[in-house]
């Protein structure tokens, strides 16, 4: 491989050149930085809000980007379940395809096409495609780097950017889900010692669920709401919900205390006409310990070794709102390292699909369980779980169903593991 020859091919040269770009400048720049790197048509797919289809961001400029008038442009989307890219962004590791070789005369160098995923830490953002006449170690440790950077690129631009939003939808979102999802945190986490991956469906219409989690240090932060109702005031209600744990925990308040301040926010907001159910929890990640605090909803399920080993049954106290002045304790559980913790709302469990039969409890431990035990990453895990979902109640879901795992892997201190 010739060696670079100048700043573009390095990382900061990317950096600068795309600091007052805009998204749809993103392919042509980050074409002219992978060109001296020997890597060729850069395509960037962005996965759809529910993870089932790769869709192609277009760009404006004709530098080494692919449009519509381009007799071999690629497809517009790809499905996740269905392709080599796909089975890049479900792994998280490099596929290597061919890419327009078969034509090639014999002796010919043939061009390969490698897919990356692209992410941010662990959320998956989608793929990147590029094109090469070899691979060999050094190639593919730049193309990998040129995907971390563009992952981060794409984090730092869609912030301010609708036709990211636009490109990633397959049909309008309502109110509510509009407001929930600029609300929650990404889909996923992962640390040196704790894994996060949270999913809610239907995404474009759910009404009162939320999900919650924060990193401070060696605390991991985690909740699950579920808002009364199925309406734009059930999200207004888990949006306040969410507002007060926040503010409360940001403000070094506990656990109980936070609930109680969440139910009375509810209550000068709403009365008692709208409430909602909680675990609110904290794991410190150098022991193990994992507090919470249950306001009338479905325990915890703790995964150990592969086996169910316990439902973390505890006395709820009253929903949230509802003002029934049941006394709210503070629960803990020792955990061991690589132990799961499963939260939940009740339209994972509960809801019923047309035949009148519920997905339960059951089936859902069970499919994590095994999925685990095949060695997928957990945010591949769980969207496979929320795809099971939907099929089983015909992607007519009554209600909203949210999901968030955590896995402990134990007390690793940053640096020294």
């Amino acid at each position: 491989m010739k060696p670079l020859p100048n700043d573009v091919a390095t990382a900061g040269g990317l950096l600068r050149a795309t600091r007052h770009a805009v998204i749809e400048d993103l392919p042509r720049l980050i074409a002219a930085h992978a060109r001296p790197l020997g890597l060729l048509r850069p395509l960037i797919y962005l996965v759809d809000v529910q993870q089932q289809l790769l869709r192609l961001l277009p760009g404006r400029g004709t530098d080494e980007t692919v449009t519509d008038q381009d007799p071999d442009a690629p497809e517009a989307e790809l499905r996740v379940d269905a392709t080599l890219a796909g089975r890049a962004f479900q792994s998280a590791e490099p596929v290597e395809a061919p890419a327009g070789a078969e034509q090639g005369a014999p002796g010919e160098t043939r061009t390969r096409r490698l897919w990356l995923p692209l992410t941010d830490g662990a959320e998956r953002l989608g793929v990147l495609g590029l094109e090469t006449d070899e691979i060999d170690d050094a190639v593919l440790e730049r193309a990998l780097d040129l995907a971390f950077l563009v992952g981060l690129l794409l984090v730092s631009k869609r912030a301010y950017s609708d036709s990211y939003e636009r490109l990633v939808r397959t049909r309008p979102m309502g109110l509510a889900a509009e407001m929930q999802w600029t609300l929650m945190p990404p889909g996923s986490f992962a640390g040196e010692q704790a894994t996060v991956s949270a999913a809610l469906e239907p995404a474009y219409e759910m009404g009162g669920d939320a999900y919650e989690y924060a990193v401070d240090g060696d605390t991991a932060h985690l909740a699950v709401f579920d808002a009364m109702g199925h309406d734009t005031s059930a999200g207004l209600t888990v949006a306040l919900a969410l507002a007060g744990c926040r503010s409360s925990r940001r403000h070094g308040v506990g656990l109980v205390e936070t609930s109680e301040a969440i139910e009375a926010a509810l209550l000068e907001q709403f009365g008692r006409s709208r409430y909602a159910t909680a675990i609110i929890g904290r794991l410190d990640l150098l022991s193990g310990m994992l507090t919470w605090v249950n306001r009338g909803h479905h325990p915890p399920v703790l995964v150990r070794n592969g086996q169910w080993v316990a439902t973390l049954q505890r006395p709820p106290a009253h929903p949230m709102g509802t003002a029934m002045g049941l006394p709210v304790e503070l629960y803990e559980e020792q955990l061991e390292p690589g132990d799961w913790l499963l939260l939940y709302t009740d339209g994972v469990t509960e809801a019923r699909n047309p035949e009148g039969e519920v997905f339960g409890l059951d089936r859902f431990v069970d499919f994590v369980i095994r999925h685990i035990a095949d060695g997928l990453p957990a945010p591949e895990t769980l969207r496979r779980l929320i795809r099971a979902i939907r099929e089983y109640h015909r992607d007519r879901l009554q209600d909203d169903a949210t999901i968030l795992l955590l896995q402990w892997h134990g007390a690793v201190r940053p640096g020294f593991g």
